[in-house]
């Protein structure tokens, strides 16, 4: 063990003179918490939606009210009245507004007699979600509209009540797990694999062949030390980004200690799978051209930024091996729910089973002489 802590010293002494490297692989993933959490989880508001009239009757009217109002309440869409359908076209496919709301001739007199009223709202689909939420805000309305002016004492169809379990999660709180996740894998990177393979390039990994000390020793202090590394990034972005993305009671002791040992266990499935992929590597290059290659591969299938459930089934295939799958979702369960260990039991028997894997293979592998 003493030979072994010789190795994990010498690391951490390296890195400690590496401030510059410690604060950018820090920073990366909280400017990708805060870019893509109100990027992707803002609102839409302010679309432009052309309003084309060609009835100018009394239900008509009640119509542009009901759509005037959610302009000038949630300020989902503004409103820009045409007289000709053609030039509200015209400006849709331009870009210039968002969707065409098309009251009909007759519509009012439609209305009155019940015989099969229609607005047509001509959308944008190029757009996938504005085409969506003017869709759903224009659903919204026309439900509005169709409610009778006198309600009746007993209603006849059923509805829907919605419980929520827990408090209303912001995308930027959603993506928090992934952002942690992806701050151990950045450390894992830098500070494991393309350290050790620069140590190879420049010939200093030589001189632990020549000591006694064995493979599994070199394996472990090496995975160790950067196991503490990338504990260090993850609990630093844990504390920070927990306070950025406003999650509840972030500071509290039982759930920082759940949340610390997940970490301990992340950051030692990554750093021996890294191992494992550079233990034979030579090229200082090729950790640099893995890292996009894995960055892709290991994120996005995770179920970081969107449910796995909506992934083609390769891409599930994928998320089933991946160990940023069952970081993520404990990291998902103890953040946004506050659950205890007995929930993330199954992914953390699943990183040390990684871990064990991946640690042995790799020690397996490693070449004892030059």
């Amino acid at each position: 063990m003493a030979r072994t802590w010789a190795i994990i010293e010498r690391e951490l002494r390296r890195f400690r003179r590496s401030p510059i490297l410690i604060v950018v692989s820090m920073i990366f993933p909280l400017v990708q918490l805060v870019v893509l959490g109100y990027a992707f989880g803002g609102t839409v508001k302010h679309l432009t939606i052309a309003v084309v009239d060609q009835d100018h009757g009394l239900q008509a009217t009640r119509i542009r009210e009901l759509a005037g109002a959610v302009a000038a309440g949630p300020q989902t869409y503004d409103l820009v009245n045409y007289a000709d359908q053609g030039a509200a076209l015209t400006d849709l496919r331009n870009g210039r507004v968002n969707g065409v709301l098309t009251i009909p001739p007759g519509f009012s007199r439609r209305v009155l007699t019940q015989n099969e009223p229609k607005v047509a709202l001509i959308a944008d689909n190029t757009d996938s979600f504005v085409s969506a939420t003017l869709t759903g805000t224009m659903g919204s309305l026309l439900a509005a509209f169709n409610e009778p002016a006198t309600p009746v004492r007993v209603p006849g169809k059923a509805a829907l009540d919605v419980v929520e379990v827990y408090p209303y999660v912001p995308y930027i709180q959603y993506l928090l797990p992934g952002s942690i996740t992806m701050s151990i894998f950045m450390m894992v990177m830098i500070g494991g694999g393309i350290i050790f393979i620069d140590d190879k390039a420049r010939g200093l990994h030589e001189g632990y062949l020549v000591t006694p000390i064995t493979k599994l020793e070199l394996v472990a202090g090496f995975n160790i030390s950067g196991t503490i590394k990338a504990v260090l990034a993850g609990v630093v972005i844990m504390v920070i980004g927990s306070l950025v993305a406003g999650i509840p009671n972030p500071l509290d002791p039982m759930r920082m200690a759940r949340l610390f040992l997940v970490i301990v266990v992340t950051a030692f499935a990554l750093i021996s799978m890294m191992f494992l992929l550079m233990v034979r590597v030579t090229d200082p290059l090729m950790p640099r051209a893995m890292f996009g290659v894995l960055n892709t591969l290991l994120y996005f299938p995770s179920g970081a930024v969107y449910p796995q459930q909506g992934f083609p089934q390769w891409m599930q295939w994928i998320a089933a091996i991946d160990p940023f799958t069952y970081a993520v979702h404990a990291f998902k369960s103890l953040l946004l729910k506050n659950t205890g260990m007995e929930a993330i039991a199954s992914d953390m028997l699943y990183l040390v089973a990684f871990s064990v894997v991946a640690l042995t293979a790799a020690t397996a592998l490693f070449k004892r002489t030059l």
